[in-house]
């Protein structure tokens, strides 16, 4: 039962990577890298090492799996993110503006009614 509740709380899957990598997001990317670079090296030796061209083909296979998957990977890590960053600031500063604007607007409407109410 539990489970079933679980499943359907689940999040929906991100079609495309974020523009902007949080710094946690870059440890979880660096620690994928190393095991993908790990696997890369663990088929390339044990592929060399294998006497069966059959088995050695499906190693390799998996081996260039592992190379494609660190090179998607390190594309992420290559990203601006530096300007990425700027432009989120940005946005908030202008939304932050925006609502400082619309605060000081109620206020403004607020004295005038109050004015008003005491001529």
């Amino acid at each position: 039962m539990q489970q079933q509740n679980m499943a359907n709380q689940q999040q929906p899957l991100m079609m495309e990577p974020p523009q902007v990598i949080t710094t946690k997001d870059l440890l979880y990317l660096k620690d994928q890298l190393s095991w993908q670079l790990n696997a890369m090296k663990k088929c390339a030796h044990y592929a060399s090492e294998c006497t069966d061209p059959q088995v050695r083909q499906a190693i390799d296979k998996a081996g260039r799996m592992h190379q494609a998957h660190y090179q998607r990977l390190l594309q992420h890590c290559q990203n601006n993110n530096t300007q990425k960053m700027m432009q989120v600031n940005q946005m908030q500063s202008q939304m932050n503006q925006q609502q400082n604007n619309q605060q000081t607007q109620q206020t403004q409407q607020t004295q005038q009614t109050q004015q008003q109410s005491f001529q």
